[in-house]
């Protein structure tokens, strides 16, 4: 097994240094699925929550979040966002969660498309809260990243 980045040898917390790594194109995607009953789903689909457009404001609260990643996950290393995306589908269980994050940077984007993606589920789930509170947040992982050394990896077993 490849040893932790993130633990120096001393078995302490540290920010990995990427001083000497080149910048390349970096990408990442991400998933989350927030399940609910039929009667919110149909809420969303119509617009006719209270509080608004939910899925309007939970891509607003993903791109954000994602450009902010570096504030809430202590050794994330800020970075320079060139694109993001957060898009919704639904299901007959709820709305599945896509986010994309693009940079050019000497790392990658992983956390970002995953916050991204969390962040909009827990905007969907806050603006539905009214309505169901026994909604659940689900199936968060990673899609798909490439660049950098570490090439690129797909999932497609959802």
């Amino acid at each position: 097994m490849d040893q932790l980045t993130h633990i120096d040898d001393e078995g302490r917390a540290r920010m990995v240094d990427v001083t000497a790594k080149p910048k390349t194109e970096r990408m990442a995607r991400a998933h989350a699925r927030i399940t609910m009953r039929p009667e919110t789903l149909e809420l969303v689909r119509t617009g006719a929550m209270k509080k608004g457009d939910v899925l309007a404001v939970a891509q607003v609260a993903g791109i954000m979040a994602a450009k902010r990643t570096w504030e809430l996950i202590p050794l994330c290393h800020p970075i320079q966002i060139t694109a993001c995306s957060v898009d919704f589908s639904f299901t007959d269980e709820g709305i599945t969660v896509e986010s994309l994050v693009r940079c050019t940077g000497e790392t990658g984007v992983e956390m970002e498309a995953l916050t991204a993606a969390n962040t909009a589920a827990l905007t969907i789930y806050d603006m539905c809260k009214a309505v169901q509170r026994d909604m659940e947040i689900d199936q968060v992982f990673l899609l798909e990243k490439s660049g950098g050394a570490s090439g690129w990896m797909l999932r497609d077993d959802i």
